[in-house]
């Protein structure tokens, strides 16, 4: 699915939430799609791109419009907020999404820790069990020369 479609497909949810009367922490997971599709939309935008089947003018064209897009769910996000809740609401949504990003980040990279140690492990084993094969070889080789 385009990040674009996942953007709106969330907002749907998020304005649909936010209608019904539910809290904005409540609505953590699709605030978390929507903008993990509007920062996917940005970078898709920035980034270079080899597509076969449109050319240079029209992949430029989408890009931006869907960057454009983007833009506009989060200001229609913005108004919908802060006219049902408040400025305030606002600032908590965002405060939430400083959050959701921050968690992630270090969520990676306790990941990223965990495999380092593993690989440490690994090959700390993988050394500790060559350097005793070679020592038994060593001795076995010395102990058959003395016979």
């Amino acid at each position: 699915m385009e990040p674009i479609s996942t953007a709106i497909a969330a907002f749907g949810a998020i304005k649909a939430g936010i209608e019904a009367g539910r809290e904005i922490s409540s609505l953590a997971a699709p605030l978390a799609k929507m903008w993990d599709a509007c920062d996917e939309v940005r970078a898709n935008h920035s980034k270079k791109r080899n597509r076969q089947f449109l050319s240079v003018n029209e992949e430029a064209l989408s890009t931006f419009l869907d960057k454009q897009q983007a833009k506009d769910l989060e200001e229609q996000l913005r108004t919908i907020v802060v006219n049902t809740r408040g400025l305030s609401a606002w600032n908590e949504l965002l405060q939430l999404r400083v959050d959701i990003k921050r968690q992630r980040k270090e969520a990676e990279l306790a990941e990223k820790r965990r495999r380092d140690e593993m690989w440490e492990g690994i090959m700390i084993v993988g050394a500790t069990v060559i350097g005793v094969v070679t020592v038994t070889v060593i001795i076995v080789a010395i102990v058959v020369k003395l016979w």
